[in-house]
């Protein structure tokens, strides 16, 4: 079974990627939907309110990803923190859906945005780099994320830059045009794929 890592900096269009090999009947693994899911369970929970108890991270008795969003985007020790807890544990959610997997599929993906920094490199076979410019990447999340400019940037900077990433990846995707020719080269990666494992 080929373990394929899918990364990319923020709103380069990594779910859209996800979505189109979901389309092919691709098994995807989204590491996002996994940290989200940590942020109500029970056990990490209570171990990222144990590290923010000086902050006010609840709303409702939940975890409010909105606020701690706001401490994690503009203090890098606390992003490191919170990495601290939730980096483990989805290492841990990815090797159980490889175990899963196993036998099962000749190719699997697994979406992580923050792969390298995590140094997840070891878990895969290939790494797929979506990359888009910093201005679409920009304006993508003002739009998406209501967020001023100031904002968006500070998001952008706190990742490891894309051209540090290109090197580091297999096979890299441009999003930077259309949905057609984002579906194409899709195709090409998956044409690339298949003969690695035959």
């Amino acid at each position: 079974m080929l373990k394929v890592g899918i990364t990319g900096n923020i709103a380069a269009g990594k779910s859209t990627v996800e979505k189109l090999l979901q389309e092919k009947g691709y098994k995807v693994l989204d590491a996002d939907s996994i940290a989200h899911q940590l942020l109500r369970e029970d056990y990490s929970k209570s171990k990222i309110i144990e590290a923010f108890s000086d902050f006010d991270i609840l709303e409702d008795g939940e975890l409010s990803r909105v606020k701690l969003g706001e401490i994690i985007f503009t203090d890098e020790k606390n992003r490191k923190t919170l990495e601290s807890i939730l980096h483990p544990l989805i290492r841990e959610e990815i090797a159980q859906f490889f175990s899963a997997m196993e036998k099962r599929v000749d190719i699997v993906f697994v979406s992580v945005p923050l792969l390298f920094e995590a140094k997840f490199e070891d878990l895969f076979d290939k790494i797929v780099l979506i990359y888009a410019d910093d201005d679409i990447r920009i304006n993508r999340l003002i739009d998406r994320n209501d967020l001023t400019e100031e904002m968006a940037q500070n998001r952008l900077n706190i990742q490891m830059s894309q051209d540090k990433k290109k090197p580091l990846s297999a096979y890299i995707i441009f999003n930077n045009e259309t949905l057609e020719d984002l579906a194409l080269q899709v195709g090409d990666l998956e044409e690339n794929l298949i003969q690695k494992i035959h």
